[in-house]
């Protein structure tokens, strides 16, 4: 075997790709550089010939180096077995603690495997049947003569029950930016009784649910990153998000402070009727000097009790994701501090500013519950006013690489690479999104516990989540440090595992999950995805075929269908071509402008030509109001059992949220809404809305009114 076949084959064994099928149906090899240095960032010495060959030797005897494997994650029902190395001869027991305490003895089966070398000794396996266990989180455990080993072993659902809930009946809801929907009440940016109110207006028309940008923790001071995308963690949640004035502990402010208080809220109701752009900083800057003050204010012993059982709840991550935020206000962005100051949360340098800042870390922890509690009323006042799911929340893709889940996660987050995304049809250069991945190895061996803590935050106080690029539980990205995205390779991960928590997690909190399976993807994914009870995404622009635009009959029924997403422009703009000029005033055009606007507008014409031959737009009809309700209308007509609609598209609104591709080249995720002339849009003027009556009326199948 050749020294590049083997390095191939180190890296298959590895997780890692040789080989990928691009947008354009061919397959790619991975160059042998990127492979080196994707094993490197897995610890897998791959720089030369001799390397290779020790780690493939490596490799082999990994497995029979420890008792137990890392951890079992296992569908319930299934025969599952498990191997077990002692010394050859040794006897060995093994059994498992349920989550209940409950001790259940595992039984060995009569399967014979040849011992195997390893370091100087041979080393035997006996193999072991997984007994049956009720779903949850268990310990696996066995002892052979004075060594003891433990694993998680996780029983997760074969299929997600609240799946087949939401097959009964179609069910629509609404797509927003919490940040970008204000009121007259708000401080400069959305919030979160912005959103309960947004829910009770959504319910109001018949809505079952209100879907949502992810609302993770960003940085604990200005400058905010503004994409929700890109947060510091994914387990926490972002204080820019908090109503001031729905802090109990506000009515005990001194008059001095609640002076300032009501100065704050009204030079920020006139930033409310801003259209341009949104100013995060300014609204976090001033919460955060209220928030001081309202901190200082005694709790009593009711609320301090349940701050204390919120503290308790969160342990020891909560305290860290504190300690972070304190850190980070004394160090900012400054690495070499960091470095050389609070390498880790463990280090022995950590633990004197731990003492150092415990006021600090106090604030952080008690803005966290504060959110909690929020978000917590959020939930209640949605299903209140009739909201059958409620809030569905967005689960980011990963973090930013110098945030909170970086610092505070270690070695579960790979170092050296970043996630993207291969070449397509809307970026031909690929994308690199600057965000660590999971390490798949470091995952089983932490038994999971970090993705299911960032799944659980995410359904807190939620009925639904939406797993952004839902793909990643399978495979992805992996961009070496200082290499195009072009130079990447996709890295497996155990999805079997990734999917079955997710819906473990989803079951226990009775709530759906969508996953957003948009993109390059193996076909059987969205197959496997939908077996487990796992809902996919539907946008009406990408769903075609060799024959054009496909019968929304065709569509799936256990999806999230919607004519627009927040990665497109509304429709109103997608009608007249934005994204096009916007990509090419951009430079993310490969043909010429003029090309580019003939392809987009026969896309288009061929889907308004499907709604017109169903009779939902007459012929010659170009008010785009109308063309945008019909658009609505095909959408109805698929078997989907959600229905999304966009917000900007209530609005009439024709700017993007996001361009992808960009970060400062364009201002994503700082568009503020408004209507199609431009002016602001509270979500006071939502109530009576003519455009969410009509789009209501659309995907709820009615019939429009008389002209």
């Amino acid at each position: 075997m050749t020294s590049t076949a083997k390095l191939r084959e180190l890296a298959g064994r590895h997780g890692v790709s040789p080989t990928y099928t691009g947008w354009d149906g061919l397959e790619h090899e991975v160059s042998e550089e990127t492979l080196r240095r994707v094993l490197a960032a897995l610890d897998v010495p791959a720089g030369n010939a001799e390397d290779v060959d020790a780690s493939l030797a490596e490799f082999a005897l990994r497995p029979w180096r420890s008792m137990l494997p890392p951890s079992l994650v296992v569908v319930d029902g299934d025969e599952q077995t498990f191997p077990v190395h002692v010394p050859h001869g040794d006897p060995v027991s093994v059994w498992v603690v349920t989550e209940d305490g409950d001790e259940v003895d595992v039984e060995q089966l009569n399967v014979w495997v040849d011992p195997w070398p390893v370091d100087g000794r041979l080393v035997g396996r006996a193999t072991f049947a997984v007994p049956r266990l009720p779903l949850g989180w268990h310990v696996l455990h066995a002892r052979s003569n004075d060594v003891e080993a433990t694993a998680g072993l996780v029983v997760t659902p074969r299929r997600l029950s609240t799946a087949d809930r939401l097959l009964g009946k179609q069910r629509w809801g609404l797509a927003a930016q919490v940040y970008s929907v204000r009121s007259r009440r708000s401080w400069g940016t959305g919030d979160f009784a912005d959103l309960a109110d947004l829910a009770a207006v959504t319910a109001g028309y018949g809505g079952d649910f209100v879907l949502i940008n992810p609302v993770h923790a960003a940085e604990p001071v200005p400058p905010h990153e503004p994409s929700p995308y890109l947060p510091s963690s994914r387990r926490f949640v972002d204080p820019l998000y908090l109503r001031i004035e729905d802090i109990p502990e506000v009515a005990y402010l001194p008059r001095k402070h609640r002076k300032l208080l009501y100065e704050y809220a009204e030079s920020f109701a006139k930033a409310n009727r801003k259209a341009r752009r949104l100013d995060r900083d300014s609204s976090f800057r001033a919460k955060l000097d209220i928030l001081e003050h309202i901190h200082r204010v005694p709790l009593g012993p009711a609320r301090r009790a349940r701050y204390a059982a919120f503290c308790a709840e969160g342990g020891q991550a909560l305290d860290d994701f504190a300690l972070w935020c304190a850190l980070y206000e004394k160090f900012g962005d400054r690495l070499d501090r960091w470095e050389s100051r609070a390498p880790g949360p463990d280090d022995p340098k950590t633990d004197r500013l731990r003492e150092q800042l415990a006021s600090r870390i106090d604030f952080h922890r008690w803005l966290q519950w504060l959110c909690d509690e929020q978000l917590a009323a959020v939930q209640t006042a949605a299903l209140a006013a009739g909201s059958d799911i409620g809030i569905v929340h967005d689960l980011a893709v990963g973090v930013g690489p110098h945030g909170a889940d970086a610092w505070t996660l270690g070695d579960a987050l790979a170092t050296g690479v970043t996630v993207g995304a291969p070449p397509d049809d809307f970026n031909r250069n690929g994308q690199n999104w600057n965000q660590p991945p999971w390490r798949p190895d470091r995952l089983a061996e932490l038994g999971y516990i970090p993705y299911r803590d960032v799944v659980r935050s995410a359904l807190r106080h939620a009925g639904g989540v939406r797993a952004d690029h839902i793909l990643g539980l399978f495979r992805t990205w992996w961009v070496p440090e200082g290499m195009s995205p072009a130079d990447g390779a996709y890295v497996r991960s155990d999805h079997e595992a990734l999917v079955g928590i997710l819906a473990l997690e989803a079951h226990r909190a009775g709530a759906v999950v969508v996953g957003e399976d948009l993109g390059v993807f193996e076909q059987w994914v969205q197959k496997y995805l939908a077996d487990r009870g796992i809902a996919g995404t539907s946008i009406l622009w990408f769903e075609r075929d060799e024959n054009g635009p496909r019968a929304p009959e065709t569509y799936r029924s256990l999806c999230l269908t919607s004519v627009t997403t927040h990665d497109l422009p509304p429709t109103a703009g997608y009608l007249a071509g934005d994204h096009v000029r916007l990509r090419s005033e951009l430079g993310l055009l490969e043909r010429d402008l003029d090309a580019e606007l003939d392809a987009a507008a026969a896309e288009r014409d061929s889907v308004l030509a499907l709604a017109r031959e169903r009779g939902l737009l007459g012929e010659g009809e170009t008010d785009v109001e109308r063309q945008v309700e019909a658009l609505h209308r095909l959408v109805a007509a698929s078997p989907s059992a959600l229905l999304g609609v966009s917000l900007v598209d209530v609005t009439g609104e024709r700017r993007s949220q996001n361009q992808p591709g960009t970060v400062d080249e364009y201002p994503n995720w700082r568009v503020p809404l408004a209507d199609a002339h431009g002016k602001a849009v509270l979500i006071d003027d939502l109530v009576d809305h003519p455009g969410f009556a009509a789009l209501a009326r659309a995907v709820s199948g009615e019939t429009p009114p008389e002209n």
